[in-house]
């Protein structure tokens, strides 16, 4: 392994941390205020695809540490898409296999790259999930897959295992003060599993207890996948809200808006949810005035492209469904 030249003997070396970071990349013609550069950290660079490469690597490693996947057992997990993805990619390169809970509305998309990585699907019905991304339906389902199948499946529970707040903790928030010679002052993120968020919270909180902590929620009745407000975060046990200084509510047609600026205007082919990210930062730095913002910007823009058509007045959708097995 060498993170100098990029050499790496398996794909598993190329897994972020201090020494080998995502990249922090300025917004430029999108913020005008000087005074408050925002970053953006690029989470799609991670091998997989996405932010929950960090929560999925630390879960899986610590299930086969515990020899909870021997014998030939796999795994069962809920998702909205991007754990699904890292977990499914990585546990198939490993040699385990994966059964993914997934609710009907994720998008299309993720459903295809969930296969591709490797999964078998359960696609759960709209009214058993009335989250948008993921609904409890899912969570339910899987929990009862780990328990009447336990000879086949164990359930590594991104909502209530400690190690995706340890993933963060250990990675994400070593990274981002080292990148930015502690230079930070506020860090800008959005709420799912609130791994990410209090993982990161925890770390640059010990380094600077000043540092502001913004989480950024979409409005009721939002449709962005794996995101969460407040009012649906009961199914996480993973959220400190001791650790955030404020919770930003943007209206959730912001996220698809912004996200089509990042792309047409820094080059940033971001997705929706680092829309709403965006929209949230762009808020403080106008209010604040001065500071050294970090967004946290989740994935990319590939996995949402049947969500953006509905944001792009000249195209015209065909109403075409396709099933997935």
């Amino acid at each position: 392994m060498n993170h100098q030249t990029r050499v790496y003997e398996n794909v598993f070396e190329m897994m972020p941390d201090e020494d080998n970071p995502t990249p922090l990349v300025r917004v430029n013609r999108l913020n005008p205020n000087a005074d408050f550069p925002l970053y953006a950290k690029l989470e799609w660079m991670n091998p997989f695809g996405s932010v929950k490469d960090r929560a999925a690597w630390f879960l899986l490693r610590d299930l086969e540490e515990r020899g909870e996947l021997s014998d030939g057992r796999g795994l069962v997990e809920p998702t909205s898409g991007n754990t699904g993805i890292s977990l499914a990619g990585m546990a198939r390169a490993r040699g385990h296999h994966m059964l993914a809970i997934v609710p009907n509305k994720v998008p299309f998309e993720k459903k295809v790259l969930l296969k591709i990585a490797g999964a078998d699907l359960d696609i759960v019905s709209d009214e058993l999930c009335p989250a948008p991304g993921l609904g409890d339906g899912s969570i339910n389902l899987a929990k009862t897959y780990a328990k009447a199948q336990g000879h086949k499946y164990v359930m590594p529970n991104q909502y209530e295992n400690p190690k995706n707040v340890e993933a963060h903790l250990k990675t994400t928030g070593p990274e981002i003060w080292k990148q930015t010679g502690g230079r930070v002052t506020h860090l800008f993120t959005s709420l799912g599993t609130c791994g990410t968020v209090t993982g990161i919270g925890q770390y640059l909180r010990e380094k600077n207890p000043k540092i502001k902590i913004i989480a950024v929620q979409p409005t009721e009745g939002h449709d962005v996948p794996g995101l969460r407000n407040v009012s649906q975060l009961s199914v996480s046990r993973l959220f400190d809200p001791s650790l955030v200084d404020e919770i930003l509510e943007i209206d959730f047609n912001h996220a698809y808006t912004r996200a089509l600026e990042l792309c047409q205007n820094e080059g940033l082919m971001a997705g929706p949810s680092s829309g709403l990210i965006l929209e949230g930062a762009l808020q403080i730095a106008a209010r604040d005035k001065s500071g050294f913002g970090v967004m946290i910007f989740p994935d990319n823009i590939f996995k949402y492209t049947s969500n953006m058509i509905k944001h792009i007045p000249e195209l015209k959708p065909q109403d075409a469904k396709v099933e997935i097995p």
